[in-house]
């Protein structure tokens, strides 16, 4: 079995001297006579290099294929060989991944298990985030929870900027939300996911989590770029943690937006994500709050869905955006909004509102125009952010 990787190399890059200098350094290297008892084994650890095309513009894309046996199945060891030392090397970026279907480590949950949790099957999933991010109190975590969860919101996650802090601990959002859902469940029959942040170190992280999930959490948010794959790869191998991760994309520019080096976005939030064990990526949507690629977006939705992990198009998300969001996803997506709930001039219960009417309106057929829409949450929220 082979790992098919895709390098893009800018027009004074020589694609094939390049290419080798990848095939050769990132596999096996060289050797000399003495090593020509073991020249059979070396070369089944060589990389190959395969087509080149070159583009109008002068871009060139070399495909190069690596031998299965020199990675752990992991992404540790993948990123290692693919981009390890190269990646200090000058131009170059890798702008396509194709693994083994086996590799790596599939969601525990993914599309069909997070709607079986929420027992929503037939329309997308509406997600809030608490804001402000920092400052807030547990209990004002637990206000805010009330009024949109019995509002009718799916999930909500905390914000990613918001650690174990003093101010709000990590397990007293916990206990105060865990009773928040307890109540909606009591009244309403509805579940709703609160995806806490994990944090800490490498050598307490994979703790935390699990005393997380024993004390109720039923969701996980991961910043896995800053934590790093291979903490999404235990946490989503762990059988204690038997709940949805979603997987956040905190640093992704710093690995992604270099127009010559690095890794493409629908690399880094698509495939790797989708291989690491993530239940849901967050990631831009092009006309979102963020600069964003509408191909690298498209890309990112079907890499996930081919491993059933849900697309989470999010920044700068709102009504008046869902008419687009529905489009280009259809059903299968959640809608994340921080302000676009949390900054409703009627209230955070009316920003929820807001994207159901927005849903009702659609599957209606009526018009989303502003000055024919009826009085209400989804007409006042048009008129703030259009």
């Amino acid at each position: 079995m082979t790992i098919e990787v895709e390098y893009r190399f800018p027009p004074q890059i020589d694609p094939q001297k390049q290419a080798n200098i990848i095939a050769i350094g990132q596999t096996a290297g060289t050797w000399d006579a003495r090593f020509a008892h073991l020249e059979g084994k070396f070369k089944q650890h060589l990389g190959e290099v395969g087509k080149i095309i070159t583009d109008p513009d002068g871009y060139s894309t070399a495909t190069i294929y690596f031998p299965e046996i020199n990675v752990e199945n992991d992404l540790a060891s993948l990123l290692t060989m693919i981009f390890g030392k190269y990646s200090m090397a000058g131009a170059g970026k890798i702008v396509g991944v194709q693994l083994p279907k086996n590799y790596g480590t599939k969601p525990k949950f993914g599309i069909t298990g997070i709607r079986e949790k929420l027992g929503v099957f037939h329309r997308p999933l509406i997600m809030a985030i608490f804001k402000p991010a920092l400052g807030l109190s547990a209990a004002d975590h637990g206000a805010i929870l009330a009024e949109v969860a019995m509002a009718g919101l799916d999930i909500i996650k905390d914000d990613e900027i918001l650690p174990d802090l003093d101010v709000a601990p990590t397990g007293d959002r916990l206990a105060v939300c865990r009773q928040v859902k307890a109540a909606v469940k009591a009244k309403t029959g509805r579940t709703v996911l609160y995806a806490v942040n994990v944090t800490g170190r490498a050598d307490t992280l994979l703790a935390k989590a699990r005393l997380l999930v024993e004390a109720g959490a039923n969701a996980l948010l991961l910043n896995v770029l800053t934590y790093g794959f291979s903490v999404l790869e235990a946490l989503a191998a762990d059988p204690v943690i038997n709940v949805p991760i979603f997987a956040h994309p905190a640093f992704a520019g710093a690995m992604c937006a270099a127009p010559h080096t690095g890794l493409s976005y629908s690399v880094v939030l698509g495939t790797l994500m989708a291989h690491g064990g993530a239940d849901a990526v967050l990631y831009p949507a092009h006309y979102g709050s963020l600069p964003f690629s509408p191909t690298e977006e498209r890309k990112i939705r079907d890499i996930l869905r081919s491993r059933n992990v849900f697309p989470v198009p999010s920044a700068g998300i709102h009504p008046g955006i869902v008419p687009q969001v529905l489009s280009d996803y259809g059903t299968e997506v959640i809608l994340n909004a921080g302000t676009g709930i949390m900054e409703h001039p009627d209230g955070r219960g009316a920003g929820v509102k807001a994207f159901f009417e927005a849903l009702e309106t659609l599957e209606q057929g009526n018009s989303f125009e502003l000055e024919n829409l009826p009085p209400g949450a989804l007409r006042r929220a048009r008129e703030k952010w259009g």
